[in-house]
């Protein structure tokens, strides 16, 4: 499994080759005029207090952390950024459903849908 890594060695967030397919295939349903990026965030909420937040997204910040990979770019904004540094965006498609999942070894604990963390 090969990874993408954005550039900046002190802000680490990695994505696997099945996400980044992934990611490419819903820009091009979305079928947008204007260039679409990945926003990856963490937010208050969620039963254990963060949750991942992911959308396509059109605006991108002078200081938000931005990379490219074969026509795909993500974004993260810097607050999210230290709740994701190390993480890592991967994509499952099986008999246990499909969706995208995150592993971040900054989580000390997370609940049963893997949707949020603390």
């Amino acid at each position: 499994m090969s990874l993408f890594t954005i550039t900046d060695a002190s802000q680490v967030f990695n994505l696997t080759d099945s996400a980044v397919d992934k990611v490419k295939g819903l820009i091009a349903e979305e079928g947008s005029e204007e260039e679409l990026v990945l926003r990856v965030a963490v937010r208050p909420g969620g039963c254990s207090g963060f949750s991942y937040e992911m959308f396509f997204d059109t605006d991108v910040a002078a200081d938000d952390i931005k990379t490219e990979r074969d026509g795909v770019t993500v974004v993260i904004d810097p607050a999210s950024q230290q709740d994701l540094k190390g993480a890592m965006l991967d994509y499952k498609d099986g008999l246990q459903g499909a969706g995208f999942q995150i592993t971040n070894p900054n989580a000390e604990r997370s609940c049963g849908c893997g949707q949020s963390f603390s």
